[in-house]
């Protein structure tokens, strides 16, 4: 299995406030194992942040589709950058990171992670 190191970038996310954008989303014969994501308020007034998770992974007993909410609506100050992950999140298949804002177009996303294929 080989192990590489990636970053992600986007310069202003997302397009329309309100509907979160899909940053990533795993693609076939991968893990991954997010080591960072970093939302930089690019606005000239305070916004609100949101990270999601959605995981699509199958479970032993149950099939899950669940959203969880990583970050929710919270406030980042003008040129604030937040590291929002700073614990190591395991990815599957399907799995998708989204980011959403306050206001379109004002964060600006780094995200850091290691595939596994």
């Amino acid at each position: 299995m080989a192990n590489t190191f990636k970053i992600l970038t986007r310069d202003v996310a997302p397009a329309s406030s309100g509907t979160p954008e899909t940053i990533y989303t795993v693609q076939s014969g991968s893990t991954i194992v997010v080591l960072g994501l970093t939302l930089c308020n690019v606005h000239t007034a305070q916004v609100t942040g949101t990270v999601q998770v959605v995981s699509t992974t199958t479970q032993t007993s149950q099939t899950q589709n669940t959203t969880a909410h990583i970050a929710k609506s919270m406030p980042i100050a003008v040129g604030q950058t937040v590291d929002v992950i700073i614990n190591k999140i395991i990815l599957n298949v399907g799995d998708i990171i989204k980011v959403d804002c306050s206001v379109a177009d004002k964060l600006s996303v780094t995200f850091n992670y290691m595939e596994i294929t």
